[in-house]
């Protein structure tokens, strides 16, 4: 578990914004957020996490904004928010360092525990809620594309009550048995 760190914020463009050199440092170390002009840029579910776990005081115009009142500005422009901050905050806890994808969904980059900023992320996950529905065609065109990244396809699928399970999938194949669909056909 990550040591217990305060952070002081502020909230720019729905954006959690760290100006503090040490905070920026420290947050940068444990993998959160991305360096921009001196200032430490959070996505969305970074910022929930922190929050969630009161290491981050988020504040606009001098008023403090809360978890539940991030993550109702933050569904605005985002509908699948709850998800990924679920399964950002399951990894977390964990122990991984977690980053942004590359663009499958919601999705992202997991680092092998105490490789982060050594060794690329080994893990590429992403998110399905229970009872979503993903077409097979589409499903085997990520993990072709994450498979050739040199990346581990990872699926984190989100039960009804918030629990993530993790279902680490391969490339398969799928053949059509032509003589037997023949055969099946003939009266």
């Amino acid at each position: 578990m990550e040591d217990p760190l305060l952070v002081t914020g502020e909230l720019i463009s729905n954006q959690g914004c760290i100006s503090d050199k040490n905070m920026i440092h420290d947050l940068d170390l444990k993998g959160f957020g991305e360096i921009e002009k001196e200032k430490l840029f959070l996505k969305s579910f970074e910022t929930l996490y922190l929050l969630y776990t009161k290491r981050l005081i988020l504040k606009k115009n001098k008023k403090q904004i809360d978890f539940d009142s991030f993550m109702s500005i933050c569904q605005i422009t985002d509908p699948e928010i709850l998800t990924k901050f679920l399964i950002y905050r399951d990894l977390r806890n964990r122990g991984y360092v977690v980053k942004d994808g590359f663009g499958f969904g919601f999705d992202f980059r997991v680092y092998e525990r105490g490789h982060f900023g050594e060794k690329g992320a080994k893990f590429l996950i992403f998110g399905l809620n229970e009872g979503q529905q993903e077409k097979m065609g589409t499903l085997q065109k990520k993990i072709e594309d994450i498979t050739q990244m040199g990346k581990e396809p990872i699926i984190a699928v989100i039960e009804r009550r918030g629990e993530v399970i993790y279902y680490k999938i391969n490339r398969m194949n799928f053949y059509e048995n032509k003589s037997r669909l023949e055969e099946s056909f003939q009266f």
